[in-house]
Protein backbone atom coordinates (compact mmCIF):
# COMPACT_ATOMS: atom_id res chain seq x y z
CA UNK A 1 0.00 0.00 0.00
CA UNK A 2 3.01 2.39 0.83
CA UNK A 3 4.45 1.66 -2.53
CA UNK A 4 0.94 2.28 -4.10
CA UNK A 5 0.27 5.91 -2.27
CA UNK A 6 4.07 6.93 -2.92
CA UNK A 7 3.48 6.57 -6.69
CA UNK A 8 2.39 10.31 -7.93
CA UNK A 9 0.10 9.06 -10.86
CA UNK A 10 -2.28 6.81 -8.66
CA UNK A 11 -2.63 9.80 -6.22
CA UNK A 12 -3.08 11.77 -8.79
CA UNK A 13 -5.96 9.14 -10.38
CA UNK A 14 -7.40 9.07 -6.96
CA UNK A 15 -7.97 12.60 -6.29
CA UNK A 16 -9.18 13.67 -10.33
CA UNK A 17 -12.68 12.38 -10.11
CA UNK A 18 -13.80 14.73 -6.78
CA UNK A 19 -11.58 17.26 -8.02
CA UNK A 20 -13.85 17.16 -11.77
CA UNK A 21 -16.79 16.75 -9.50
CA UNK A 22 -16.10 19.66 -7.21
CA UNK A 23 -15.30 21.66 -10.48
CA UNK A 24 -18.32 20.45 -12.10
CA UNK A 25 -20.51 21.24 -9.49
CA UNK A 26 -19.26 24.26 -7.53
CA UNK A 27 -16.82 26.02 -8.98
CA UNK A 28 -17.42 26.23 -12.52
CA UNK A 29 -20.81 27.65 -11.79
CA UNK A 30 -19.69 30.45 -8.94
CA UNK A 31 -17.43 31.50 -12.37
CA UNK A 32 -20.09 31.54 -14.41
CA UNK A 33 -22.89 33.59 -12.30
CA UNK A 34 -19.29 36.09 -11.54
CA UNK A 35 -20.33 36.05 -15.34
CA UNK A 36 -23.92 36.07 -16.35
CA UNK A 37 -23.97 39.37 -13.72
CA UNK A 38 -21.66 41.00 -15.80
CA UNK A 39 -24.54 40.91 -18.37
CA UNK A 40 -28.13 41.47 -19.00
CA UNK A 41 -29.90 38.16 -19.99
CA UNK A 42 -33.26 37.21 -19.49
CA UNK A 43 -32.45 33.73 -20.42
CA UNK A 44 -33.51 34.00 -24.29
CA UNK A 45 -32.31 36.34 -25.68
CA UNK A 46 -28.35 36.81 -26.41
CA UNK A 47 -27.11 38.24 -23.26
CA UNK A 48 -25.73 41.79 -23.77
CA UNK A 49 -22.65 42.76 -21.66
CA UNK A 50 -23.17 45.62 -19.25
CA UNK A 51 -20.09 45.38 -17.42
CA UNK A 52 -20.44 46.34 -13.24
CA UNK A 53 -23.85 48.35 -14.23
CA UNK A 54 -25.45 45.63 -12.25
CA UNK A 55 -23.72 45.95 -9.42
CA UNK A 56 -23.96 49.44 -9.43
CA UNK A 57 -27.99 49.07 -9.51
CA UNK A 58 -27.28 46.49 -6.60
CA UNK A 59 -25.45 48.84 -4.44
CA UNK A 60 -28.51 51.59 -4.40
CA UNK A 61 -31.39 48.92 -4.44
CA UNK A 62 -33.42 49.71 -1.13
CA UNK A 63 -35.03 46.16 -1.66
CA UNK A 64 -31.60 44.31 -1.65
CA UNK A 65 -30.62 45.93 1.04
CA UNK A 66 -33.93 45.30 3.25
CA UNK A 67 -33.38 41.60 2.32
CA UNK A 68 -29.73 41.53 3.39
CA UNK A 69 -30.86 43.39 6.46
CA UNK A 70 -33.49 40.29 7.41
CA UNK A 71 -30.56 37.95 6.53
CA UNK A 72 -28.04 39.56 8.89
CA UNK A 73 -31.31 39.36 11.63
CA UNK A 74 -31.64 35.35 11.18
CA UNK A 75 -27.85 35.28 11.62
CA UNK A 76 -27.67 36.79 14.63
CA UNK A 77 -31.02 34.98 16.11
CA UNK A 78 -29.58 31.95 14.97
CA UNK A 79 -25.75 32.43 16.54
CA UNK A 80 -27.46 33.55 19.71
CA UNK A 81 -29.47 30.54 19.90
CA UNK A 82 -25.99 28.27 19.56
CA UNK A 83 -25.55 29.68 23.64
CA UNK A 84 -29.14 27.56 24.08
CA UNK A 85 -27.86 24.33 22.42
CA UNK A 86 -24.45 24.44 23.82
CA UNK A 87 -26.22 24.69 27.22
CA UNK A 88 -27.77 21.67 26.51
CA UNK A 89 -25.41 19.55 24.98
CA UNK A 90 -23.26 20.22 28.69
CA UNK A 91 -26.46 18.85 29.96
CA UNK A 92 -26.89 15.60 27.80
CA UNK A 93 -23.05 15.11 28.25
CA UNK A 94 -23.43 14.90 31.92
CA UNK A 95 -24.87 11.31 33.57
CA UNK A 96 -28.30 12.25 33.04
CA UNK A 97 -30.91 9.50 33.49
CA UNK A 98 -32.24 9.66 29.78
CA UNK A 99 -29.63 11.85 27.77
CA UNK A 100 -29.52 9.35 24.96
CA UNK A 101 -33.38 9.37 24.66
CA UNK A 102 -33.22 13.56 24.60
CA UNK A 103 -30.74 12.86 22.00
CA UNK A 104 -32.84 11.05 19.91
CA UNK A 105 -35.99 13.52 20.77
CA UNK A 106 -33.72 16.65 19.52
CA UNK A 107 -32.43 14.90 16.71
CA UNK A 108 -35.82 14.22 14.94
CA UNK A 109 -36.49 17.90 13.30
CA UNK A 110 -33.47 17.40 11.76
CA UNK A 111 -34.72 14.47 9.71
CA UNK A 112 -37.48 16.43 7.97
CA UNK A 113 -37.39 17.95 5.20
CA UNK A 114 -37.90 21.76 4.82
CA UNK A 115 -40.92 21.11 3.07
CA UNK A 116 -42.37 19.40 5.35
CA UNK A 117 -41.44 21.60 8.57
CA UNK A 118 -42.34 24.74 6.61
CA UNK A 119 -46.68 22.77 6.06
CA UNK A 120 -46.22 22.09 9.79
CA UNK A 121 -45.34 25.27 11.33
CA UNK A 122 -47.97 26.72 8.74
CA UNK A 123 -50.99 24.56 10.18
CA UNK A 124 -49.27 26.01 13.56
CA UNK A 125 -49.47 29.73 12.78
CA UNK A 126 -52.82 29.07 10.56
CA UNK A 127 -54.90 32.43 11.94
CA UNK A 128 -58.23 30.43 12.88
CA UNK A 129 -57.32 26.88 12.98
CA UNK A 130 -53.64 26.63 13.95
CA UNK A 131 -52.79 25.42 17.55
CA UNK A 132 -51.02 28.73 18.71
CA UNK A 133 -53.98 30.74 18.18
CA UNK A 134 -56.34 28.62 20.08
CA UNK A 135 -54.09 28.46 22.71
CA UNK A 136 -54.16 31.93 22.92
CA UNK A 137 -57.92 32.40 22.66
CA UNK A 138 -58.25 29.61 25.20
CA UNK A 139 -56.34 31.97 27.46
CA UNK A 140 -58.64 34.93 26.73
CA UNK A 141 -57.10 36.73 24.07
CA UNK A 142 -59.94 37.40 21.54
CA UNK A 143 -57.91 38.52 18.79
CA UNK A 144 -54.66 36.59 18.37
CA UNK A 145 -52.08 37.38 15.15
CA UNK A 146 -52.28 36.33 11.66
CA UNK A 147 -48.58 35.19 12.32
CA UNK A 148 -47.41 34.98 8.83
CA UNK A 149 -49.46 38.36 7.47
CA UNK A 150 -47.96 40.66 9.97
CA UNK A 151 -45.09 42.58 8.50
CA UNK A 152 -44.11 43.67 12.09
CA UNK A 153 -43.85 39.85 13.64
CA UNK A 154 -43.18 37.60 10.56
CA UNK A 155 -39.83 37.75 10.65
CA UNK A 156 -39.81 36.22 14.32
CA UNK A 157 -42.66 33.71 13.46
CA UNK A 158 -40.15 32.43 10.88
CA UNK A 159 -37.10 32.53 12.89
CA UNK A 160 -38.88 30.44 15.61
CA UNK A 161 -38.63 27.36 13.08
CA UNK A 162 -35.56 27.98 11.97
CA UNK A 163 -33.81 27.53 15.35
CA UNK A 164 -35.90 24.33 16.06
CA UNK A 165 -34.77 22.38 12.77
CA UNK A 166 -31.52 23.02 13.33
CA UNK A 167 -30.96 22.44 17.02
CA UNK A 168 -30.08 18.95 16.69
CA UNK A 169 -27.56 19.13 13.94
CA UNK A 170 -25.98 21.64 16.45
CA UNK A 171 -26.75 20.27 19.93
CA UNK A 172 -25.14 17.12 18.12
CA UNK A 173 -22.03 18.63 17.10
CA UNK A 174 -21.39 20.19 20.60
CA UNK A 175 -22.30 16.85 22.26
CA UNK A 176 -19.88 14.73 20.23
CA UNK A 177 -16.72 17.55 21.01
CA UNK A 178 -17.96 17.05 24.93
CA UNK A 179 -18.07 13.34 25.21
CA UNK A 180 -14.41 13.33 23.27
CA UNK A 181 -12.92 15.04 26.70
CA UNK A 182 -10.74 12.46 28.40
CA UNK A 183 -12.84 12.10 31.96
CA UNK A 184 -9.60 11.57 33.41
CA UNK A 185 -9.23 15.30 32.70
CA UNK A 186 -12.83 15.88 34.13
CA UNK A 187 -11.94 13.55 37.11
CA UNK A 188 -8.20 15.37 38.13
CA UNK A 189 -10.67 19.04 37.93
CA UNK A 190 -13.28 17.38 40.59
CA UNK A 191 -10.06 15.83 42.77
CA UNK A 192 -8.76 19.31 42.87
CA UNK A 193 -12.35 20.59 44.28
CA UNK A 194 -13.43 22.14 40.80
CA UNK A 195 -17.40 21.95 41.08
CA UNK A 196 -19.68 21.69 37.91
CA UNK A 197 -19.97 25.41 37.21
CA UNK A 198 -16.09 25.64 37.38
CA UNK A 199 -15.42 22.54 35.02
CA UNK A 200 -17.89 23.70 32.38
CA UNK A 201 -16.18 27.25 31.96
CA UNK A 202 -12.69 26.38 32.45
CA UNK A 203 -12.39 22.44 31.40
CA UNK A 204 -15.00 21.84 28.74
CA UNK A 205 -15.78 25.18 27.14
CA UNK A 206 -11.90 25.54 26.35
CA UNK A 207 -11.55 22.43 25.07
CA UNK A 208 -14.22 22.58 22.30
CA UNK A 209 -13.93 25.92 21.51
CA UNK A 210 -12.65 24.96 18.16
CA UNK A 211 -15.89 23.37 17.73
CA UNK A 212 -17.99 26.53 18.70
CA UNK A 213 -15.70 28.54 16.17
CA UNK A 214 -16.83 25.94 13.10
CA UNK A 215 -20.71 26.37 14.44
CA UNK A 216 -20.42 29.73 14.51
CA UNK A 217 -19.18 30.36 11.26
CA UNK A 218 -21.79 27.40 9.97
CA UNK A 219 -24.67 28.99 11.49
CA UNK A 220 -23.60 32.62 10.92
CA UNK A 221 -23.22 31.72 6.97
CA UNK A 222 -26.18 29.24 6.54
CA UNK A 223 -28.54 31.68 8.05
CA UNK A 224 -27.09 34.58 5.14
CA UNK A 225 -27.80 31.78 2.56
CA UNK A 226 -31.14 30.62 4.29
CA UNK A 227 -33.74 30.26 1.32
CA UNK A 228 -36.13 27.17 1.51
CA UNK A 229 -38.37 27.11 4.07
CA UNK A 230 -38.96 31.21 4.17
CA UNK A 231 -39.66 30.50 0.54
CA UNK A 232 -42.28 27.77 1.13
CA UNK A 233 -43.68 29.63 4.51
CA UNK A 234 -44.37 33.35 3.36
CA UNK A 235 -42.17 33.40 -0.43
CA UNK A 236 -40.94 36.81 1.04
CA UNK A 237 -44.13 38.33 2.08
CA UNK A 238 -46.29 40.11 3.21
CA UNK A 239 -44.77 43.02 0.95
CA UNK A 240 -40.88 41.75 0.96
CA UNK A 241 -41.55 41.63 4.95
CA UNK A 242 -39.79 38.19 5.01
CA UNK A 243 -37.39 38.46 1.89
CA UNK A 244 -33.92 37.96 2.55
CA UNK A 245 -30.94 37.55 0.11
CA UNK A 246 -31.76 34.42 -1.31
CA UNK A 247 -35.15 34.48 -2.16
CA UNK A 248 -34.85 38.21 -3.64
CA UNK A 249 -32.07 36.79 -6.09
CA UNK A 250 -34.15 33.62 -6.57
CA UNK A 251 -37.46 36.64 -7.62
CA UNK A 252 -35.23 38.57 -9.54
CA UNK A 253 -33.64 35.60 -11.84
CA UNK A 254 -36.91 32.85 -12.29
CA UNK A 255 -39.77 35.14 -11.56
CA UNK A 256 -38.63 38.88 -13.36
CA UNK A 257 -36.89 36.80 -15.94
CA UNK A 258 -33.26 39.02 -15.36
CA UNK A 259 -31.04 36.71 -14.98
CA UNK A 260 -27.88 38.78 -15.26
CA UNK A 261 -29.36 40.62 -11.81
CA UNK A 262 -29.95 37.52 -10.53
CA UNK A 263 -26.43 36.50 -10.83
CA UNK A 264 -25.28 39.76 -9.62
CA UNK A 265 -26.66 39.18 -6.42
CA UNK A 266 -25.54 35.76 -5.65
CA UNK A 267 -22.23 36.35 -6.34
CA UNK A 268 -22.60 39.28 -4.21
CA UNK A 269 -24.05 36.74 -1.58
CA UNK A 270 -20.97 34.71 -2.26
CA UNK A 271 -18.42 37.64 -1.51
CA UNK A 272 -20.52 38.47 2.00
CA UNK A 273 -20.38 35.15 2.92
CA UNK A 274 -16.92 34.69 2.12
CA UNK A 275 -16.06 38.10 3.81
CA UNK A 276 -18.41 37.25 7.24
CA UNK A 277 -16.23 33.81 7.53
CA UNK A 278 -12.94 35.87 7.34
CA UNK A 279 -13.83 38.40 9.97
CA UNK A 280 -15.54 35.37 12.13
CA UNK A 281 -12.40 33.36 11.53
CA UNK A 282 -10.47 36.60 12.55
CA UNK A 283 -12.40 37.37 15.74
CA UNK A 284 -12.11 34.06 17.39
CA UNK A 285 -8.32 33.38 16.30
CA UNK A 286 -7.72 33.08 20.39
CA UNK A 287 -5.47 30.82 22.58
CA UNK A 288 -7.07 28.17 24.32
CA UNK A 289 -6.10 28.33 27.91
CA UNK A 290 -7.18 25.50 30.42
CA UNK A 291 -7.73 26.95 34.03
CA UNK A 292 -9.63 26.90 36.72
CA UNK A 293 -9.72 27.88 40.34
Amino acid sequence: MNKVMSNKFIIALYVLPSLLLLLAVIYVPIVLTGYYGLNEWDGISPMIFVGLDNYKDLLADAAFWQSAYHSLLLALFSGISLIGYLLIALVLSGKIKGANLLRKIYLIPMLLSSVAIAQLWMKIYHPTNGVLNTVLMSMGIQNPPAWLAEPSIVLIALFIPIIWQYAGFYILIYYAGLKNIPESLIEAARIDGANPLQIALRIKLPLVSEVIKVTVVLSFVGSLKYFDLIYVMTDGGPNGASEVMASYMYHQAFRGFDFGYGSAVAFFLLIICLAATFVIRKVTATKDTIQYS
